[in-house]
């Protein structure tokens, strides 16, 4: 624990770290704060935040970083595979690359270990191999991977010429008031809070998202969702922005780091409700266009149910009353 010598002027907490010698850069002091490893008279605070002297500031190491990812037996379902390319049905919770904070556990160490991707010192994406877009930790769904460095460059070159085509399922609070829409505004990071992503971003990239209702219940809805291009977070902040976030979504959604509330059984859903359902690419190899679909993950399908029970319950209900 260090104490914060009387300043002549306020100073930002990751400045502080480095000219104090408790971390050697202000990247090092962003991942750690970010972290919440580095507390300030034992709260967490933002990067930003000003010290003025006379705080206790404690910092907690991050955990060690494996050199390279290693293979672990995770349970994965292969949705296709060929000696090019596999497709896999990424459960939500997981994380898709090794990234401070979750070195293990992830999507690549389960390729590494089902022999899908080459050993990473072969690999010139030694942290990532195979990998050629991602899905956030809680969507859930199907993803892509390249098995070989000429597969990884055909697919990448795929995505930036737009030829990749996507499909995802949402479910939304409230209903949108037009049944099918596309919604153009550019995103970009958020000018001042660096996790998000924002349509009123300084400069902001062109971003395309179409949705079509395709049912609709008491305060929520569930949507088909294409989006045209691929910025980091499009369709969390696209919905967002139209005032129909991402059900469960509290960095989009939520008040004070929480989602906001829903109705009846969807109070009870723990993560976003967003699935990536299908996705069509030319075939790295022979350039013959792949559909690969994944099956609505178990607990959206379930709420689905229950929402659609609701609903029924209620029409009956109302009807004998009449």
């Amino acid at each position: 624990m260090v104490r914060v010598p009387p300043l002549s002027e306020p100073k930002r907490l990751d400045v502080f770290l480095v000219d104090a010698a408790l971390v050697p850069t202000r990247s090092q002091a962003k991942l750690l704060i970010d972290a919440g490893r580095a507390r300030v008279d034992d709260r967490v605070e933002k990067a930003g935040h000003l010290v003025r002297g006379g705080e206790s500031i404690e910092v907690d190491p991050l955990p060690a970083r494996p050199d390279l990812p290693e293979p672990e037996d995770l349970p994965l379902r292969i949705l296709y595979e060929d000696e090019h390319v596999a497709a896999i049905d990424k459960p939500a919770g997981m994380v898709v690359h090794p990234a401070p904070g979750a070195w293990r556990g992830t999507v690549v160490n389960a390729l590494l270990h089902r022999g899908l991707v080459g050993a990473p010192a072969t690999n010139a994406l030694s942290e990532r191999p195979g990998i050629v877009h991602r899905l956030d930790r809680e969507t859930s769904g199907v993803l892509i991977v390249a098995r070989t460095a000429t597969a990884h460059r055909a697919l990448s070159e795929a995505f930036k010429s737009r030829t990749v085509k996507k499909v995802y399922q949402a479910i939304v609070l409230g209903t949108p008031r037009r049944a099918e829409a596309t919604l153009r505004w550019n995103i970009g990071r958020h000018p001042r809070e660096r996790k998000r992503m924002s349509i009123r971003a300084h400069t902001g990239r062109e971003a395309i998202t179409r949705y079509t209702v395709t049912e609709s219940f008491l305060g929520i809805a569930h949507l088909r969702v294409e989006p045209e291009t691929g910025r980091t977070h499009q369709i969390r902040v696209h919905l967002a922005a139209m005032g129909h976030p991402v059900l469960g979504d509290a960095l989009y959604g939520g008040r004070g780091g929480r989602a906001l509330p829903a109705r009846g059984p969807a109070k009870e859903f723990t993560r976003h409700a967003l699935h990536a359902s299908e996705i069509t690419f030319p075939h790295p190899m022979t350039g013959r266009s792949l559909s690969i679909a994944a099956p609505l993950a178990p607990d959206m399908t379930a709420l689905l149910e229950r929402l659609r029970e609701n609903e029924i319950a209620g029409e009956a209900t109302s009807g004998r009353r009449c």
